[in-house]
Order: C-alpha cells, then structure tokens, then sequence
C-alpha cells in the first residue's frame, strides 16, 4: 500500500500536527507501507530548507520519504504551486492521501486535486472545526468553508478525529461526513534521560517544585489563566519553578504579552522562558518535571501532554483537552477558572506521595493506548477500509 501524507509544514516549531506526521509515517514504514511525506519549506523563523538538498528532491529518513516544495507565491499561508503541480502528476501513483489541516490553502487545493484525480483521501481537521476556534476570523471561515471545504469534508473518504469528543462538538457545515476516530501516539525514548539534567541547564534546585508547561504560547492555550493560579499558590508559600517551553512565530504579539505579564508579577523571578524546544533537552525537561501544565480552552489532542505522561511526569489538564476522560488517572483535570485550576495546583504541589502514584500511572496508560506501534495498526486498518479497493 503506498500512503501520501500531505501537510502544509512538517517544522516542529509548530507543535504536535508536525510531529504526528512524522511519528506516524515512520511507525508506517516499519510495517511494511510505503509512505510519501509532500510539504513546503516554511518552518516558522527563516523558511529555509531544513535539510541541504535541492526542494522537489525526495529525501529518505527512517523509512519513509519526503519532498519539500518552495512556498510560493504565498509564503505567509504556507503554500506552494510546485507541490500542486507535482501532486496533480502524481496522484495516481499512490492509493490513499492522508491530507493535515483545514482552512490551510494548500491543504485545500491538494484535497480538491485528489478529487480530480480519483485519489481516495482522509482529512485530518487539527482542531480547526472546533467551534471555538471556527470563532476566529468567523465570517471569513464560513465564507472560505461553504466556497471550498465544506465539498472537501463532504468527499472525503473519512474525516480523522482524535478523540470521541472532538468527533462530537466539531461543525460540518450542513454536510454528512464519514467519521473516523484514531488517537495519536508518542515517541517514548529508549533510555529515559537522566533525572536532574534539565534543572541543572536552566539553574533550578532540586527542592524546588518545577512546573512545566511545553507548548505553543497561544491564547487558546490558557496561559493568563496558569498565570493566575500560580499567583494564587505563591501567596500560599508554595516553593516552584514555572518553565514556558514554547513559543510562537506566527503571534509573537502575544508570546510578548505574556513574557510582559510575567515581568510585572511575582512570578518574575521564578520563570524561566526556554523558547521552542526539541530532542533531548525536551525529553530532559519532562522527565525532571514534577508537573506538566496546560489549562487549554480547546485542544482536540494535546500530544505534549501524553509525551509527559510517558516521561513518568504527572499531569494538569482542562476539560477542555479532548482526551482528558482517557488520561485522568495520570493527574488532575479542572474548569477553565482560575479558582480550580488554584485548587487542583494546590492538590498536587502538597502531595509528593499522590504526584508519584499518578506519575506512574501516567506512563502505564502512555504506554498502553499511545505508542505509535498500535496506532499504525489502527491506521493500516483504516487505510485499508477507507482507500480505493475498499
């Protein structure tokens, strides 16, 4: 079976859609498929190639290929003429396109494309059809949903969700929908890294609690809201250290705001900004973590919560992030207020017993429903059912 994977940027500097693609797509290709990656070369700073080879030229790595187009003649939305045109050739040669991200041009064309050319394909939303998110920009959405996606969702071979709850709440624009439901998986290292590694690179003891939110600073993400409750613990003599691992190239306005707002508050003096982090240094900062925060107001997935879940580090997590009915054992779920999310921070920096106990129940269930070994399982399957000789 040959897979075409198509997704506007596979730079991991925009967080869990990039990295699914790729763990996906290896875990794939140690199964026996043949897999195909066609993206742009926008990675968020730069936009330069990200590997030194020429753009169009397929690139093998862990299985797999890849092919990066220029972004062109509109960079700002990751598009791309010459992975059209390549795919509109090409189409044939494959039997399924798993195509990543709605409302993204190039993902819209490529989904129109493959239509055209009888190439049986499976759309992945990102969350997009969230109502919460469909909120920004809205009358534009529904004008760019009914003119193009609204045909492409109702074509599609199936429409890939991640949890049961993002199946449920997400629009559809009047049309019916072939529903398919796959969570997705992590990468869980080998060797886990040496406990104390991270504290020691950004300077914090080991008595103090360290509190790690590792995402892309954005306004869904709840951050005033973290801001808030670790205020409100502080006054209450918690000793922690708060680590803002992300960033956010496409609202650096906001990312802004938020090193402001720390700089005014009592939290100055206790946070430590480590931009966009990836490799080791990642793995190093989840596994030193005594808690891993992210009080979204919409997350479909969240792949760095069950990444921290797998490193043995306990979890905080809104209702908000769709999975959290399945990783509650693994920590502590609270409302979007800033009084629970005080309440349950409470809980859990007070309890070192409780945190090790979740902990370890955390990585168990990492381990048993989000390796990407039985994932690709499930994906095989619903390749198989969903492509062309179905």
């Amino acid at each position: 079976m040959r897979i075409l994977q198509i997704i506007p940027s596979l730079s991991l500097i925009y967080g869990g859609p990039s990295q699914m693609v790729l763990g996906l797509s290896q875990a794939l290709a140690s199964e026996g498929i043949d897999v195909t990656i066609i993206t742009t070369n926008a990675n968020g700073d730069q936009g330069q190639l990200p590997l030194t080879v020429p753009l169009g030229t397929p690139v093998r790595q862990d299985g797999y290929q890849v092919i990066y187009f220029r972004c062109s003649p509109w960079r700002r939305y990751k598009f791309s003429l010459g992975l059209l045109t390549w795919l509109y050739r090409n189409a044939n040669n494959y039997d399924l396109a798993h195509i990543h991200a709605l409302f993204s041009p190039v993902s819209t064309a490529a989904a129109k494309i493959a239509r055209y050319r009888q190439l049986p394909y499976i759309l992945r939303p990102l969350g997009t059809l969230d109502p919460a998110d469909l909120c920004k920009k809205k009358q534009l959405k529904q004008i760019y949903a009914y003119l193009w996606e609204r045909d492409n969702l109702a074509h599609a071979q199936g429409i890939h969700f991640t949890s049961e709850q993002e199946c449920q709440i997400s629009e559809r624009f009047g049309c019916q929908t072939k529903d398919l439901i796959r969570p997705l998986g992590v990468n869980i290292p080998s060797v886990m890294p040496k406990l104390g590694q991270g504290r020691q690179k950004l300077g914090i003891n080991e008595q103090s609690l360290l509190i790690l939110f590792m995402s892309r600073l954005d306004p869904k993400k709840g951050l005033e809201l973290l801001m808030t409750a670790l205020e409100n613990i502080y006054s209450d003599g918690v000793d922690f250290q708060l680590v803002l691992a992300g960033s956010n190239p496409q609202n650096q306005e906001y990312e802004q705001q938020i090193k402001t707002r720390v700089s005014q508050s009592v939290l100055k003096s206790r946070t430590h900004f480590t931009g966009f982090v990836e490799g080791e240094y990642k793995y190093e900062l989840l596994r030193d973590a005594d808690l891993f925060v992210l009080p979204s107001y919409y997350e479909n997935f969240g792949i760095a919560v069950v990444e921290a879940m797998a490193m043995g580090t306990p979890v905080v997590v809104s209702k908000q992030v769709y999975i959290y009915e399945d990783i509650a054992p693994g920590g502590w779920v609270c409302d979007n207020q800033a009084k629970d999310l005080t309440k349950v921070l409470l809980e859990a920096c007070q309890n070192e017993q409780l945190r090790r106990e979740k902990g370890e129940k955390a990585q168990k269930i990492a381990q048993e429903k989000y390796s990407w070994q039985a994932i690709a399982q499930q994906m095989i399957t619903a390749y198989q059912n969903k492509g062309k000789t179905e």
